[in-house]
């Protein structure tokens, strides 16, 4: 598993996958799909999509990666988990076809979910890759349109050392003819998704192109904004409960690939938006995107990992109003970790730990490496106990941060 051992779990061959959704009769081309790839906000984009589906009353499917407390977290229709059953049962039924293919535990991951989905007549799924694009386990579907959120480091030792490569995996999520919506402007690497597309006759936006958030604000509840659409209308006062000032970006890359689904057939109105973005937690179970997970004291975590996601973070935690900062803190071992750690804010108390799996960076090597750029705080060699130690630590207008990798993250909420 690539969530516990790292690089060495990856099979970077599509064939596998083809030949297992093959054996089970293409179940990937019995429903209609949306495909997102991204560095960061693709499980926000995923699940703020399938919700509004969902308040529109198609029975929505949705793959994402990884989970955080159960692997069925990964495979939900309307919200709701695929069982233990029919995880049990796939595995039961197909034994001998892994035996053969010897999948990938994302391969099969994959299958699962297709298979599922075509048994159960979902209207439509929304796919999340896994890792890059190009050579990821779901990109063997023709999905109604194509979204890639954004480009920043991560995986490097797997996709690419300059954010030219990193777009390039992710635009082999762009299929011919299909519609792309890329989520940012981002002015180095635009031309790697436009050469793309015309390469492939795909028709292109950038979602700055379709809207403008007029206005954002995002509390400990939710985020608030207005927006301006291409054509003139204006929606006021439209309210989203993924709060955190990255969800700007997701949410106007939402709105931009809703033109995109409704001219394929789908039948969405203002109020399936509005209603859809202010209940994503309820509708798809959504965990781990600042979410608070206490307020006395105020104790939040999110599962921003790499160079962007820690950026936003750092911004919103210079938002909030506190006296003492705590930051639960811990990170992979397969990563360059330095640019994050020079992000990360000085004043405050870490309490460097681990996650509970083989991948984890020790905890006193993390605290070495992090004393070099100022940052200071003992060591804890579980989750559980550094935030203990924290909420001892912590008085009531201070601030608990618990994050660093999504492995941390699943450990709390």
């Amino acid at each position: 598993m690539f969530t516990r051992i790292g690089s060495a779990a990856i099979k970077k061959d599509l064939t596998n996958t083809l030949a297992l959704c093959k054996a089970l009769d293409f179940p990937q081309t019995k429903f209609k799909t949306i495909h997102i790839a991204g560095t960061n906000g693709k499980g926000s984009t995923s699940h703020m999509l399938a919700s509004i589906l969902q308040e529109a009353g198609y029975k929505t499917g949705l793959y994402t990666s990884p989970h955080l407390r159960d692997f069925r977290e990964r495979i939900r229709i309307n919200g709701n988990m695929i069982s233990e059953e029919k995880v049990i049962d796939f595995v039961a039924q197909h034994k001998d076809l892994f035996e053969e293919i010897k999948p990938s535990f994302f391969e099969w991951t994959v299958a699962l979910s297709f298979d599922y989905f075509a048994h159960e007549k979902v209207d439509i799924a929304i796919i999340e890759t896994g890792l890059g694009g190009r050579l990821d386990s779901t990109n063997i579907i023709s999905p109604l349109a194509s979204i890639i959120t954004n480009i920043g480091w991560d995986h490097m030792d797997l996709l690419g050392d300059t954010l030219e490569k990193i777009a390039f995996e992710k635009a082999g999520i762009i299929k011919p003819e299909i519609p792309v919506i890329i989520g940012e402007y981002q002015k180095d690497i635009a031309h790697v998704f436009v050469e793309k597309a015309i390469e492939t006759k795909s028709p292109i936006c950038f979602s700055n192109q379709k809207v403008n958030i007029l206005y954002f604000n995002s509390s400990y509840q939710q985020s608030a904004f207005d927006v301006q659409f291409q054509f003139g209308e204006l929606w006021k006062n439209v309210y989203c409960d993924l709060n955190g000032f990255y969800q700007q970006k997701n949410i106007g890359t939402v709105l931009a690939s809703l033109e995109t689904i409704i001219q394929s057939g789908f039948k969405i109105s203002e109020r399936d938006v509005r209603e859809g973005l202010m209940n994503v937690k309820r509708n798809t179970q959504l965990l781990g995107r600042w979410q608070v997970l206490s307020s006395s004291p105020m104790t939040i975590c999110d599962t921003g990992h790499n160079v962007n996601g820690i950026e936003y973070v750092v911004k919103q935690l210079a938002s909030q109003k506190f006296e003492t900062l705590h930051m639960v803190f811990g990170m992979v071992k397969d990563k360059d970790i330095s640019k994050v750690l020079a992000l990360l804010p000085k004043h405050a108390t870490y309490y460097f730990t681990k996650a509970a799996i083989p991948r984890a960076l020790d905890e006193k090597e993390l605290q070495l490496q992090a004393n070099s750029f100022g940052l200071h705080g003992k060591t804890y060699e579980r989750v559980d106990i550094a935030l203990s130690a924290a909420k001892q630590a912590a008085k009531q207008n201070d601030l608990i941060f618990i994050g660093g990798s999504t492995f941390v993250v699943a450990e709390v909420v």
